[in-house]
């Protein structure tokens, strides 16, 4: 199989976890207070981790890897957890997605400046075109309930966060396998995360309502969003480059509006399948143009 190809798989595979991730939050906020979420889907994945490292004898990072490490863990095991969860306490998962379709092109615009990526004009005209697409359909069908401005910051930092977390994580791939960037991360940061788990969930013992529901989708932002879903992610932003393999992430929005349509009871309309179309295309052009990357870790 070409390499491209088997790296768009892997980081539509990403993707597609990870669109459940804003409405599985939604779904377990109920049950648990967003800090015991926050870090209980960090500590979980963390132990799990550290299972899986121990099996399967991985060495400790080498002391160089370990900053690279606790900065790709501060995007995507502390900063975007938080953000979005503080956000999804004020406003929807839908409205959420408007604010987070700036990813793609956000993490685009990152491996230009970190990872020296060289991007043509046609990749850039796509990326933009699909992400204003994107975030015109979102605002048009799931920013309707409006937000507040408090819930749009936490988004925009979550955003940045996340970017942040990809592109240091896509480095570090090169390296390392990259379900060994994710398990470091989230093992790295257990002496963090856990503490706070334990801590919020014996403080809201009395105030925590918790549903098979609540418990599942819990389990699912800790064992999906949070760890298993990096494995392909990784694996696909090594294989295509950073400010490719992010547009991938384009489908992400509309993927989430649907999942929040299923299991929330939001209403899709039929300007998806147009919207849909376009991002469709526009991500076909961003996987055409050839791109070069040079990029060490330091």
């Amino acid at each position: 199989m070409p390499k491209n190809i088997r790296g768009i798989g892997y980081a539509f595979l990403g993707v597609l976890i990870f669109s459940f991730t804003l409405p599985m939050v939604k779904l377990a906020l109920p049950g648990f207070s967003p800090w015991t979420l926050t870090f209980g889907r960090a500590a979980l994945a963390g132990l799990l981790a550290a299972i899986l490292l121990k099996r399967a004898r991985v060495k400790f990072p080498e002391k160089k890897l370990i900053g690279p490490l606790l900065i790709t863990a501060g995007g995507i095991v502390i900063g975007w957890p938080i953000l979005t969860t503080l956000a999804l306490t004020e406003t929807t998962s839908a409205h959420a997605a408007v604010i987070t379709a700036g990813l793609p092109l956000a993490t685009a615009v990152l491996a230009v400046f970190r990872l020296h990526e060289k991007v043509p004009k046609a990749f850039w005209a796509a990326a933009l075109v699909g992400t204003f697409t994107l975030v015109i359909y979102a605002w048009l069908h799931g920013g309707q309930e409006g937000s507040s401005l408090k819930a749009d910051l936490f988004l925009v930092g979550a955003v940045v966060a996340a970017a942040i977390g990809y592109a240091e994580g896509a480095i570090l791939s090169k390296v390392m396998p990259g379900w060994q960037v994710v398990s470091w991360c989230v093992v790295l940061t257990l002496p963090l995360t856990m503490p706070y788990f334990l801590i919020s969930l014996w403080l809201g013992r009395e105030t925590h309502s918790i549903t098979s529901v609540s418990l599942l989708a819990f389990l699912f932002t800790a064992f999906g969003s949070m760890y298993f879903g990096f494995f392909a992610w990784y694996r696909g932003l090594s294989e295509l480059g950073v400010a490719r393999g992010s547009q991938v992430q384009l489908v992400q929005s509309l993927l989430t509006l649907l999942w929040s349509a299923l299991l929330l009871g939001e209403i899709v309309t039929g300007k998806t399948l147009v919207a849909a179309s376009v991002v469709v295309v526009c991500v076909a052009i961003t996987q055409k143009v050839r791109l070069v990357s040079r990029v060490e870790v330091n």
